[in-house]
């Protein structure tokens, strides 16, 4: 063989080489539909979460994996919509973050897996058949463990505010309350709960505890996260102490929070991911409830209130925002 058709025998091979790695990379690519009803800036945390989790994984966005984002700006209206053109994009599985999301990827489709992220009681709520056997095509994880994680939000509420027997539950429409009774009557407290059907009626529901004298407030619902800032700023407004089960709504001003941690949820989520592109299905895919608890205090909005936190629980608290 002379030079030249070595030469020209080297690039063949190359040509070859490189059009069935390209091919092979093409083979490979997956599609995630991600969807959400919060604005980008808001969830940008969260999602740097799940991809750094697929890349640890072996998935990088760009080479072997898309994650295509579908944004509602805030608007939970835009839900079915959005769900819609996910199914219609032909993703191969759909993450979602908490019920209301989880719910509209649930009606739009029975067929493409969907991994929710952060939901509420999703056996109560009809997202999957039980946690150990979801059934259908929904698993994922979830932010409540139990009652007991309930009672530690209420138990916490009691070490703070002086005498408190009284507390009330802003709560998304829709939400059961049967756990948090249960937690309640443990601790001798009453609960007066408060259904909030849209954001814009969440002055009123601050107003309508107020006059109901609760010494307290615990927020439980999904359709507070995006809003977390007008929540907290409605409780310093009308001096109500405040707890919910996410860090981030003690960062916008709440004064404690106690529960799972949002971020490294979506970070597992990915482990979800990666199991059904290997051909496992959701409904064998067990939902997982929170292992990783956190104690935020809002020293802040506590020296706003009046209050004194005890040193014992500064000293429990993961974080002191001061």
């Amino acid at each position: 063989m002379n030079r030249r058709t070595f030469i020209r025998a080297c690039a063949g091979s190359l040509v070859i080489t490189r059009a069935c790695a390209e091919a092979q990379s093409t083979a490979k690519s997956r599609r995630v539909g991600y969807l959400t009803y919060a604005t980008p800036d808001q969830v940008a945390p969260l999602l740097r979460e799940f991809t750094e989790g697929l890349r640890e994984l072996g998935y990088v966005e760009g080479r072997n994996v898309s994650v295509e984002r579908h944004y509602g700006d805030g608007t939970l209206i835009r839900l079915p919509d959005l769900a819609a053109d996910v199914v219609r994009s032909r993703v191969d599985v759909i993450v979602t973050g908490t019920n209301p999301i989880a719910v509209a990827a649930k009606r739009a489709t029975a067929t493409i897996p969907i991994v929710m992220v952060g939901t509420f009681d999703p056996v109560g709520t009809g997202l999957v058949a039980n946690l150990a056997r979801p059934g259908g095509n929904v698993t994922g994880l979830c932010v409540d463990a139990s009652a007991e994680q309930f009672g530690k939000n209420l138990g916490l509420l009691a070490e703070i505010v002086p005498g408190l027997s009284r507390v009330g539950v802003l709560r998304q429409a829709g939400y059961q309350g049967a756990d948090l009774e249960v937690a309640a009557q443990k601790l001798n407290m009453e609960l007066f709960f408060v259904d909030v059907p849209a954001i814009d009626e969440l002055e009123r529901a601050f107003q309508t505890m107020r006059r109901k004298q609760v010494g307290a407030v615990l927020i439980r619902g999904a359709l507070f996260y995006v809003s977390r800032q007008q929540v907290a700023d409605l409780a310093l407004k009308y001096r109500l102490p405040t707890t919910h089960g996410l860090k981030e709504y003690a960062q916008a001003g709440l004064l404690l929070t106690y529960g799972a941690n949002l971020p490294d949820l979506y970070r597992r989520a990915a482990g979800y991911v990666d199991r059904i592109f290997k051909g496992t299905k959701p409904s064998d895919l067990p939902v997982e409830q929170p292992t990783k608890f956190e104690l935020v205090i809002n020293l802040i909005t506590a020296n706003a209130l009046g209050l004194t936190i005890p040193p014992s629980l500064l000293l429990r608290a993961d974080e002191v925002i001061q």
